[in-house]
């Protein structure tokens, strides 16, 4: 008799409607092991039931897309006979109650994620938000952080190339790590998930089962409170050799025709894995569970179907193929058990020792999964914040030290320098500019990958900050000279529960589906991370863009950095000076205030499809677009990237000179050039707004030959702020 009811089914996450459904679909009451696979099936972070009505009004095909949504990763056709699989994937929770394994277990299962589909991983990159440097947790989140993503990454030989890192209190009590991976693949050697055959063994490879990560999903579906450290076993625990093990073996299976369908074991485990590809499949799965590898004596039912140790996978074979599958696993040292077979009951059946200890119909356990329209509300719109309402500083270059030397603006050398980012020889344009670039090996062709998002923005107005993630990922693969391809995305909220959290979540997809429209930039994977708050404090919303780009001729690219002296600088884009939700405001003045830039699509198209034009034709020595800290940061950036200073003019119009050093206006870039007038006519012919405001050279930054600052001395704020922070005590 089962000891399951509506309290259990509480603590495992079950509101009691969606308790009924499992018991109408059950026809009885489930038993433990059965509970526990509806709490982690129906879970935020495995169901996706308070955002998957707003995720399917997102633009994700294209000539381009092999493989949309709905699978392990992206997949989209690059030429050549090769496709690039990529995704983005969180682990927020797990990293803020265990920092190092949090960060380095996310960067394994973003990896498996892409190998799954026939992909050798090619670069990682990763978004992360801190809380304010001066918490005391602080600290010790990025040193954790960071070693575990470098520790991971590192071991498993593949260069994590880029990302970006920002500090706020608004993520004092919830960090987030979010990891990007990309791979490459044949174009006619993609693997998917769904499970066929009716008999075929249905295969456990890779790392024992242990009791680490049991209930992470559901553990990743709550939001904190001060029992936060109580959660700690549900953190999963990582071994990157094992996983390199698991690469190779994975690839050199799949270079034959011996599998059928091959899922990864992340969130919900063995329990995901089986069900996802029973689903997909339209059949029935049936395991027994006294086959599968466990490294911990006694382990029950619930406990295997729970946990989620890392390195695992499950496949579908062929009939009659499991000896040659077998002595690749074996010679790689991995574990191989043929723990189960696909049947055609339509049901996912659990045996230990021929005892059935769970019996589920899969169809309803996936289709009657919750599905929410959450209530939400939208905040009011700010109004436009004047020039007048902020005092103009005495020396606006003076400001712009503080500026660079700040957290959220300072160098991340100290960062990625810990990330093996060359490894495999292909890095073409490494961490620290607008966009990376990793060689698409043995060829003169490159990716282009970046990760985006302004939070100020989308808590300021969420459909603009929406567009502006989706335009700043377009504008940093424009500016290395990438042709976007497709995005992925990580939308990180509250909880949803509550309607202006759920009003932001839905604002910011609106403006991410709105963007992706206008650039022909489908959304081909992602994931979504709900209830990132503690104790009723939520985080800013922050939907992270992962953009992917094509290079097609690595010596037609630019970087950052001036790339000499007496070059013209040219300002593409229109300016207004648009100083609400701005950087400056934030830094300098301390005030969240006014609404934010607001995001000309059909501008950012022309402007961006311009520049990379010209990058193209090799007009370009150098290029930068503008974002966070307006025109004169991205200036700065470029003058001390290259060891190089620069006079620069303003129009000396109507608008306050800060306004237009500071202002943070979409849609712009700048570029160096050595035929400034070239340019400008092709800029008048495109219909794009163009200007000369100044010449590279000297060692100092001028602005109207009035304020001036050594390049050096902005250098040394820009470098030492991170350093000096990690060594103190």
């Amino acid at each position: 008799m089962s000891d399951v009811n509506q309290a259990l089914a509480a603590e495992h996450g079950l509101s009691p409607s969606e308790y009924q459904t499992v018991l109408s679909i059950m026809g009885r009451e489930p038993n433990l092991t059965e509970l526990g696979i509806f709490s982690v099936m129906w879970s935020e972070h495995c169901s996706y039931k308070s955002s998957r009505i707003w995720l399917k009004t997102l633009p994700t095909s294209g000539p381009q897309v092999i493989c949309g949504p709905g699978e392990n990763a992206g997949v989209v056709d690059i030429g050549d006979g090769l496709a690039a699989v990529f995704k983005m994937e969180s682990h927020n929770h797990p990293s803020f109650i265990e920092p190092y394994q949090g960060a380095a277990t996310g960067v394994g299962g973003i990896m498996r994620d892409v190998f799954t589909m026939g992909a050798r991983p090619v670069a990682n990159m990763n978004a992360l938000r801190f809380g304010d440097p001066d918490h005391p947790k602080t600290r010790h989140l990025v040193a954790g952080v960071v070693a575990g993503i470098g520790g991971y990454g590192n071991c498993m030989g593949v260069p994590t190339i880029g990302g970006e890192v920002n500090f706020d209190p608004a993520y004092n009590g919830n960090i987030l790590v979010n990891a990007m991976t990309v791979g490459l693949a044949p174009t006619g050697k993609i693997f998917y998930s769904a499970a066929a055959g009716v008999g075929n063994p249905v295969v456990y490879i890779g790392s024992k089962t242990g009791r680490d990560g049991i209930h992470g999903a559901t553990m990743a579906s709550a939001q904190f409170d001060d029992d936060t450290d109580e959660k700690r076993p549900t953190v999963q625990v990582g071994d990157p050799f094992t996983e390199k093990l698991l690469l190779e073996a994975c690839l050199e299976l799949m270079a034959t025709d011996a599998i059928i369908a091959i899922q990864d074991m992340g969130a919900a485990g063995l329990t995901s894995s089986t069900v996802e590809m029973a689903d997909k499949g339209g059949v029935g799965i049936e395991l027994n569970l006294e086959a599968v590898p466990t490294r911990e004596d006694g382990m029950t039912p619930y406990e295997i179907m729970l946990s989620e140790s890392q390195e695992r996978m499950l496949m579908v074979l062929k009939p009659g193929r499991e000896a040659q599958a077998r002595a690749i696993f074996e010679k790689w040292e991995l574990d191989f058990a043929i723990i189960g077979r696909v049947t055609d009951s339509g049901h996912f059946v659990l045996k230990v020792d021929g005892a059935t200890v769970a019996d589920i119909p899969v169809a309803p356990l996936v289709n009657e999964a919750p599905l929410y329209d959450r209530p939400w509300k939208t905040a009011p719109r700010r109004a436009v914040l004047p020039h007048g309402a902020i005092a103009s500083p005495d020396d606006p270059l003076a400001v712009l030290a503080d500026l660079l030397g700040s957290a959220n603006f300072c160098s991340r050398r100290w960062i990625w320098e810990q990330y093996d980012h060359m490894v495999m020889a292909d890095t073409n344009q490494r961490p620290g500019g607008d966009a990376a670039i990793i060689r698409i090996h043995a060829t003169t062709r490159g990716l282009a990958i970046t990760t985006d998002c302004t939070p100020r923005y989308c808590h300021a107005d969420p459909e603009t900050g929406g567009k502006q993630a989706v335009a700043e990922a377009w504008r940093n693969l424009c500016a290395v000279g990438a042709r976007p391809l497709a995005l992925t995305n990580n939308l990180n909220f509250g909880n949803p529960e509550r309607p202006s959290i759920m009003g932001q979540f839905v604002g910011c997809v609106a403006g991410i589906a709105a963007a992706s429209s206008a650039f022909d930039f489908p959304v081909v994977s992602g994931n979504v991370s709900l209830y990132n708050e503690t104790n009723g404090e939520a985080i800013l919303p922050t939907p992270v863009i992962g953009g992917l780009g094509l290079v097609d001729d690595l010596d037609r690219t630019a970087r950052v950095a001036f790339a000499g002296p007496d070059q013209a600088i040219i300002l593409i884009g229109d300016t207004a000076g648009w100083l609400g939700a701005s950087a400056y405001l934030a830094q300098i003045e301390g005030r969240d205030e006014g609404a934010p830039p607001p995001v000309d699509l059909p501008a950012e198209r022309a402007n961006g499809d311009f520049v990379r034009q010209c990058i193209n034709a090799g007009d370009v020595t150098a290029c930068h677009d503008i974002s966070d800290g307006g025109l004169i940061v991205a200036v700065a950036e470029m003058a001390m990237a290259g060891r190089l200073g620069a006079r620069i003019e303003s129009p000396k119009a109507d608008l306050p000179l800060f306004a237009w050093l500071y202002g943070e206006d979409q849609a712009r870039y700048v570029l160096t050039v050595e035929n400034a007038d070239s340019l400008l006519a092709k800029a008048r012919a495109a219909g794009v707004a163009a200007m000369v405001i100044g010449r590279t050279g000297g060692e100092s930054l001028t602005v109207d030959d009035a304020y001036t600052i050594s390049v050096n001395e902005l250098r040394a704020a820009h470098e030492s702020w991170l350093p000096t922070y990690m060594a103190a005590s």
